[in-house]
């Protein structure tokens, strides 16, 4: 089933510290194109494209010069704009989302709720600081940012894990495999909004 109306977006955010433009489409096959500067966080991405099975465009220009802090977290901003944007007003989704991912000895959990409510519960102990040319902190903050805009509540839990970049790994893996389960259009009730309360 697809939704009657495209469910794409494009938003950009131009700062002092970042000029950043997202482009997506939430029906898409898993297309990336991204170029944030950063290697490690584009792998990172293009797990949520690939496993999420959206098409994403991601360009970005931060002030790398001092750390990837603010492309990081301005990029996880504006991707939660574009996927609030896409979304509307969540008619026919199936809302909640979850998905457990194993890499190795490293193994994660994500759980998303389409709830209208920013929340974020992470634990991630990461067992190196960086990862390539990422802080591992950043993960963080990209979900923070991301979010405060989508306006979900996030779950984020690596249950076990001995390799930093499995760890992200599974993480980002497991977020775009929520994320596809929770962007899912339900042909049991097309036009429903997912909620008692009528709205979200």
């Amino acid at each position: 089933m697809t939704s009657m109306n495209p469910r794409t977006a494009e938003v950009s955010r131009n700062t002092a510290e970042t000029q950043i433009t997202v482009k997506l489409n939430l029906d898409g096959t898993g297309q990336a194109h991204l170029n944030t500067g950063i290697g490690f966080f584009d792998h990172m991405l293009d797990q949520i494209a690939h496993h999420g099975l959206i098409d994403l465009d991601i360009q970005a220009v931060g002030d790398l010069h001092i750390d990837g802090h603010h492309t990081v977290e301005d990029v996880g901003i504006a991707l939660g704009q574009a996927l609030n944007q896409a979304v509307g007003d969540k008619r026919g989704l199936r809302r909640y989302g979850h998905a457990y991912v194993p890499l190795d000895e490293a193994l994660s959990r994500v759980v998303i709720d389409f709830s209208g409510r920013p929340g974020l519960v992470m634990h991630v102990p990461f067992k190196s600081g960086m990862i390539g040319s990422f802080d591992s902190q950043l993960a963080f903050e990209f979900f923070q940012g991301f979010v405060n805009h989508a306006f979900v509540t996030l779950h984020i839990d690596n249950l076990r894990g001995e390799n930093a970049h499995h760890q992200a790994e599974t993480v980002f893996k497991a977020f775009g495999r929520a994320l596809r389960a929770a962007l899912e259009l339900d042909p049991r009730a097309p036009n429903a909004i997912p909620s008692t309360k009528g709205s979200l």
